[in-house]
């Protein structure tokens, strides 16, 4: 248990150093993850960097969609013993306030994709609601999360073109995890071969972004549409004298692409609220092309590659089925037109597998008509 330079902080949870965290479990994980756009249809940038400390790992990796490619560039290497060293690879975030200001850099590198921008939040940070699974007696699921609309200052490079990152129209979300959950190389089930699947997951994360407040909108839901997990709420901006306002509980209609199970469009209301929104997509980042998020390919979050490995890829994103070729995560970056006039920016992150039956994915290869 080697000393760094966290544990000169006044900051210990328990009497281990900082290099141990709470639990012996291999699945603990500790992550940051932001998007980036101009609030146009323009690119849709989304990076994150992840340490697992009882797998010996830290990843990193960026995905952009520009015109019909999305690149990504990754990065994994060991992880040590100093959690405050977040550089890996050409990646690297620094803390410059806590809660609402951080750095984060992608170094020059041979794919051509790079970044120097500064995240500063709009609001105070929303603390979401925890996620809790078991698997018989096992904890497989146990994650603290909280999550940020903000504004981008610096420069960002991609597909040979140069960009001016400016707070008036540079804009995007981020959210902090920490907990339990599966990552690392497959494990062996055990007993768990014969605990009974659940037939199908529905999943929506929308940070929605206006000129003075965010709308938050989380929706989980079992194959038969059985609520497993909601939020609904708007919070206010920093300099607006305002307590949050919980909306109630988020109904949904949503529209997909042919051939897909990727959002092509919603209407999401409330229950204890007459205001409501609409989704307009404008372009899709797929995690499942090389971010980890998804291990499509061996390179899954906390999967050991050696000390040190970074690669650059590139992808086909040209039309919803194409991006739909490579399972994966959707996430959409929307156009939002609430019925009070207000228009905004922000992400829908969408996902389906399995059997979803309230939008007739009745098997798990259904795709939408």
């Amino acid at each position: 248990m080697p000393l760094s330079p966290m544990d000169d902080y006044l900051a210990h949870q328990t009497t281990d150093t900082f290099d141990q965290v709470f639990t012996s479990d291999r699945n603990f994980f500790d992550r940051y993850y932001f998007n980036l756009h101009a609030s146009s249809d323009e690119l849709f940038m989304v990076t994150g960097i992840g340490q697992y400390p009882n797998l010996g790992v830290t990843d990193a990796f960026v995905c952009i969609s520009h015109g019909d490619t999305q690149y990504t560039v990754r990065a994994s290497r060991e992880l040590g013993s100093d959690r405050m060293d977040t550089q890996v690879g050409p990646f690297r975030i620094e803390v410059l306030e806590g809660l609402r200001k951080l750095r984060l850099t992608c170094d020059d590198n041979e794919w051509g994709v790079g970044f120097d921008v500064v995240w500063e939040g709009a609001h105070p940070p929303l603390e979401e609601p925890k996620s809790i699974k078991r698997s018989f007696s096992r904890v497989v699921m146990e994650n603290a999360r909280f999550a940020q609309v903000g504004t981008y200052s610096g420069t960002l490079e991609v597909a040979g073109k140069s960009y001016d990152v400016r707070p008036d129209s540079w804009k995007g979300a981020r959210d902090r995890s920490w907990g339990v959950r599966g990552v690392g190389e497959p494990e062996p089930p055990g007993i768990r071969v014969t605990e009974e699947r659940t037939a199908g997951f529905f999943h929506n994360w929308m940070p929605m972004q206006f000129e003075d407040y965010m709308l938050k909108v989380f929706i989980e839901e079992g194959p038969d549409g059985e609520r497993v997990m909601e939020e609904g709420i708007k919070v206010h901006n920093y300099g607006v004298e305002k307590d949050d306002e919980l909306l109630g509980s988020p109904n949904h209609a949503m529209r997909y692409h042919s051939g897909t199970r990727e959002v092509a469009g919603a209407k999401i209301g409330f229950a204890n609220s007459d205001l409501t929104v609409e989704n307009f997509p404008l372009r899709t980042v797929n995690l499942g092309m090389g971010s980890g998020y998804i291990n499509t390919d061996g390179w899954g979050h906390g999967v050991y590659q050696g000390p040190l490995k970074v690669e650059g890829l590139t992808y086909d994103v040209s039309s919803p089925q194409a991006r739909a070729k490579v399972f994966g995560l959707n996430e959409t970056l929307c156009r939002f037109e609430a019925s009070n006039g207000d228009v905004g920016y922000g992400m829908h992150e969408n996902f389906i597998t399995g059997i979803y039956r309230p939008y007739n994915f009745n098997a798990g290869d259904t795709m939408a008509p």
